[in-house]
């Protein structure tokens, strides 16, 4: 048996995954030594990239076929709208940012491809575009939440709690669960192009940040 499609498109990625899930930038955030301007400069890519998440959240709602799979995404949508955009445009704020920087390339290009692909696509489809920057910030919060205590620096310790609190990876489960209920391993071709370069994305962005304050 080949299992839930949602791991073989994990695994078929596992070294990008691996990459950004540990990115030097990540361990940064862990060991609470990440330069203030980085953190700056990720937050202004971020807002703007988590509206446009929002937006392709939206798109693949009007694709759900049962009353579950709106539930789900809904809560996953509230979790961006209700929680993580007005976090961050908190964090930008404290931290002298701009909210009306242009996007970087990278970034650019990963709410074209989130975006295209929920408005394109079916309920799959657009889970599976959707479910690495979910699924891979629940892995590294609960990462670097059982690493060790909290970092000193507060900026670091906010971001680990918002993707190592209660009912976060209650949510990824249910989203990852949605998508392997929707999704055919007879498409399991499909759906691992887009999942990946989802990853390889999510790979880039961190890369962005952290090259753009460190050469």
């Amino acid at each position: 048996m080949l299992g839930p499609v949602s791991e073989l498109l994990r695994a078929r990625g596992a070294a990008t995954w691996a990459a950004a899930t540990g990115h030097p930038m990540v361990a940064e955030i862990g060991a609470g030594t990440l330069p203030r301007e980085t953190f700056r400069r990720y937050f202004e890519q971020n807002t703007q990239y988590l509206e446009d998440y929002a937006r392709a959240i939206a798109l693949v709602i009007a694709t759900a076929p049962s009353r579950e799979a709106i539930s789900v995404l809904s809560r996953f949508l509230a979790q961006i709208t209700e929680t993580e955009i007005p976090a961050n445009y908190s964090f930008l704020e404290r931290l002298g940012g701009n909210a009306g920087v242009a996007l970087e390339p990278a970034a650019y290009a990963y709410t074209r491809h989130l975006l295209d692909t929920a408005a394109r696509g079916d309920l799959a489809a657009g889970l599976a575009a959707l479910l690495p920057c979910q699924w891979s910030y629940g892995e590294i919060g609960q990462n670097l939440a059982a690493a060790g205590g909290a970092p000193d620096d507060p900026f670091c310790a906010e971001w680990i709690a918002l993707f190592s609190g209660d009912g976060y990876d209650d949510l990824v489960q249910a989203s990852t669960d949605l998508l392997d209920q929707y999704a055919s391993a007879a498409r399991l071709e499909e759906l691992a192009g887009v999942f990946d370069r989802s990853t390889r994305y999510e790979l880039a962005f961190w890369d962005m940040a952290y090259g753009s304050a460190n050469g």
